[in-house]
């Protein structure tokens, strides 16, 4: 490579590979070496042409003029997180702006950073990097971009990648060792001002009391990534117990499970957890901690439809009527929980939790009233935490309920909250397959696989109106949902990747499987997809 950001030798790369780096609304990509068939695509030259390019936008976004900015960085447990940390530093060195590393941190603290005003924090950040891959595996890594607008968005994110592979061919070695003599380096304990935070809201809620959870015994499995401080910054100094906390410690091997709300073994930890401890509730976060899932006193998870059937009666009993908006995969039960047992309406949108925040950010801006946009994925923002996905604040959310309740004389204990979500109707079967696109089977014809996926999905909406048996959702934004068999199922094509999930929901398996011959029936001609997941099901 003629013109290198770092000594590290790597491949050259066009703006193409940059362009793979894009995740939606983040960027990831593999950073340690190790793992058969995944090349390293996150070097450190490519990491600080990201960071010089992200410092390029910023200036140009914030027209600073003369007036230097600077920019707080923070990472999660992962292996190659140091690494990456003094990459991103150089970076933003070449595109002369400052640096404030806040170290081990979470994404929504990181965002957190670009709001609060206090210079003795080197706050307010004109902008914030958080290095993270969220739950993917050791060796993958990434970044998430905020200023204090918010986390940046799709458009954005490839207009960094496109710059950041400008520098990549253009900065030189002279260039890279001017800006690590001239770049001003300092490091803060953000993560003190984030928590306290959410200490004071809990004592808030509680009509300023102290210690409002004392006595409550909470355990908290951060699965050894950035939310082990939850446990003692959190909630001891608001009086719980906390013994049978466990994975606290940082390890971005990730030893023990996956740190993601949606995984079973891990919910069958926290679960464990909270049985063998006799605790009145378990808290799980995932590895950057904007998501999160809780589990009650008997067991019982309050994930993905439950989790947001939970919050979703907390927020209406403080704005009666508003609006919930979620994803395109929560359950016909929900809906009519929020809308005939709560009183509020509930608004389906896409997959991905920025395309939901965005949403009940537009609908409010229209004048319909909305605080609550949620993801079962356990992405969640309320309106008052500046429309940040933060799984902490989801928590402590939880928790104002429970102390408030107490402190009113309501009850205490879980029971609070299980007995909110009393009358949610739930599936007896759940499930989710993905039909993979074969990009390079003859039938594409040299087609894009989105084309393909779409004509998928035109047949299987052509099919539905022959059938009296099925139902099409009057009001759908992704893919195709149908209702039928005292089910429902949703097809739609995947944000990123060439596949198909198909979510389906029933109360038995002979319904479920009645769903899926109908999809089967459907897509039998198209001999790029592959059904096989569906067949198993259909066979069973």
């Amino acid at each position: 490579m003629e013109a290198s950001l770092s000594s590290a030798t790597v491949p050259s790369l066009d703006k193409t590979d940059f362009l793979k780096l894009q995740n939606g609304s983040d960027i990831r990509g593999v950073a340690v070496p190790g793992v058969e068939g995944e090349p390293v695509s996150l070097p450190e030259p490519v990491t600080e042409a990201i960071a010089a390019a992200f410092g390029q936008w910023l200036l140009h976004k914030k027209k600073a003029g003369s007036r230097k900015l600077r920019v707080s960085v923070g990472h999660d447990s992962r292996i190659s997180a140091p690494t990456l940390l003094e990459a991103v530093s150089r970076g933003l060195g070449v595109s002369g702006l400052d640096v404030v590393q806040f170290g081990l941190a979470s994404t929504p603290a990181m965002f957190n950073s670009t709001l609060t005003e206090d210079e003795s924090f080197l706050c307010p950040a004109d902008g914030a990097i958080m290095i993270t891959a969220s739950h993917l595996p050791y060796n993958r890594n990434g970044f998430k971009f905020f200023t204090s607008e918010g986390g940046l968005g799709k458009v954005d994110i490839k207009n960094i990648l496109e710059r950041a592979a400008d520098i990549y061919q253009n900065v030189s070695d002279e260039d890279l060792t001017k800006s690590q003599r001239e770049v001003s380096i300092k490091k803060v304990d953000y993560m003190a001002v984030y928590t306290s935070g959410l200490v004071n809201a809990v004592r808030k809620a509680a009509g300023d009391l102290e210690k409002p959870l004392e006595g409550f015994h909470l355990v908290v499995d951060a699965g050894n990534g950035a939310g082990g401080f939850f446990a003692a910054k959190v909630l001891e100094p608001l009086g719980a117990i906390t013994s049978g906390s466990q994975f606290l410690e940082p390890d971005g091997m990730f030893p023990n499970h996956i740190p993601n709300p949606e995984d079973k073994t891990a919910m069958q930890a926290i679960t464990k957890a909270v049985l063998d401890n006799k605790a009145d509730l378990g808290i799980i976060f995932d590895t950057d901690v904007d998501r999160s899932a809780a589990v009650d006193s008997t067991g019982r998870e309050f994930n993905r439809n439950r989790l947001i059937a939970l919050l979703s009666a907390i927020v209406l009993e403080e704005h009666p009527g508003t609006t919930i908006v979620t994803d395109s995969v929560t359950s016909d039960g929900l809906t009519s929980f929020i809308e005939k047992k709560l009183g509020g309406k509930h608004h389906r949108f896409k997959r991905g939790y920025k395309n939901v925040i965005d949403e009940a950010i537009r609908l409010n801006s229209t004048g319909e009233e909305t605080h609550l946009a949620i993801e079962t994925s356990g992405h969640g923002a309320l309106k008052e935490n500046h429309w940040l996905d933060d799984g902490a604040y989801l928590m402590v959310k939880i928790l104002n309920k429970l102390a408030s309740a107490r402190a009113a004389g309501e009850g205490s204990g879980s029971k609070v909250l299980t007995d909110l979500v009393e009358g949610l109707a739930e599936p007896k079967v759940a499930l989710e397959l993905r039909l993979k696109i074969d990009k390079n089977h003859p039938d594409l014809e040299g087609r894009d696989f989105r084309e393909y996926g779409e004509m998928v999905l035109q047949q299987v909406s052509n099919s539905i109106e022959t059938n009296p048996n099925l139902k099409r959702a009057p009001v759908n934004y992704e893919g195709i949902r149908v209702s039928g068999f005292g089910g429902w199922f949703l097809l739609r094509l995947s944000l990123h990747d060439p596949v198909l999930p198909l979510n389906i929901e029933a109360q038995s398996e002979d319904d479920a499987v009645k769903l899926g011959l109908v999809v089967a029936n459907a897509v039998k001609e198209f001999n790029a997809l592959d059904t096989s997941a569906l067949s198993s099901l259909t066979h069973s």
